[in-house]
């Protein structure tokens, strides 16, 4: 996406503010899992009240990072967890 900037009515976005997918196969099956993990422990009750809700927020907010492969605490960080993949040679 080397593409001149996006221009609105009030508003520019350059390539550097888009979210970039920063988290890799690994880390997003982990979140998933966690998640699935939160899940089965509510749905059986093994876990309620506060700590449901709390461990249920993280649940959707693991799920959500997972599907757009974009962890917003990464960023500030300069932090990916996605492999580079190496340029071929031939």
């Amino acid at each position: 996406m080397n593409g001149p900037p996006i221009r609105g009515r009030n508003f520019t976005i350059s390539e550097e503010k888009i979210m970039k997918v920063n988290m890799g196969a690994v880390d997003r099956t982990i979140r998933v899992l966690a998640a699935i993990v939160i899940a089965v422990l509510y749905f059986t009750d093994q876990i309620t009240g506060l700590a449901a809700g709390i461990l249920g927020l993280f649940a959707v907010i693991f799920l959500i990072t997972s599907l757009v492969g974009f962890c917003p605490l990464y960023a500030p960080f300069k932090f990916s967890t996605k492999k580079v993949s190496s340029p071929k040679v031939g």
